[in-house]
């Protein structure tokens, strides 16, 4: 059976492996863990010069990036709206998360939020690369938890054949909605 430990790295392009290194450390004070850089692609034997960067994310998370200059310039997915695909970070708690904000700020990053999500806050700011970063706590109760745990499969099932939002869990943003 697979037993899965944690996530070991999760791996984004960026178009300046620099200028991405500068940019988490000197914005999310991220250690720069590893640079790795080859001619070939060791998975498929390609010829294909890569700078692959990892990052340290706090408690054994690693965020990895690759510049890869002879392909095309990197752009997003035009299909999908800029704020699905993210990268999310966890800060401790609200204090952290307001105290980011300023900081990210005065780092001259332009920061949206904080937006309240009924069991998470976060705050919204986009990398030198375009990838849109969440930083965001936890606020919810445990029981808030175990209650959207419960409800997920019926929701899963819901969606499957409406396409239409089930409202098992509508209670997350109801008060957002009403001002």
């Amino acid at each position: 059976m697979i037993d899965i430990k944690q996530i070991h790295h999760v791996a984004y392009r960026c178009n300046d492996a620099k200028e991405t290194v500068a940019f988490y450390k000197d914005k999310l004070n991220m250690d720069f863990l590893v640079a790795i850089a080859e001619d070939k692609v060791p998975s498929t034997n390609e010829a294909d010069p890569y700078m692959h960067l990892f990052l340290d994310a706090g408690a054994g998370n690693i965020l990895a990036f690759f510049e890869l200059p002879n392909s095309p310039k990197m752009d997003r997915d035009h299909n999908t709206p800029e704020w699905v695909q993210h990268i999310a970070f966890r800060v401790e708690d609200e204090t952290a998360l307001m105290s980011a904000k300023e900081e990210l700020i005065a780092k001259g990053v332009d920061v949206l939020g904080p937006t309240c999500h009924g069991i998470i806050k976060s705050i919204y700011f986009f990398d030198p690369n375009g990838h849109r970063l969440e930083l965001t706590c936890v606020t919810g109760t445990s029981e808030q938890m175990a209650e959207l745990k419960r409800v997920a499969p019926a929701m899963i099932e819901e969606w499957s054949v409406t396409k239409k939002a089930p409202k098992h869990a509508a209670w997350l943003h109801e008060k957002e909605f009403s001002k």
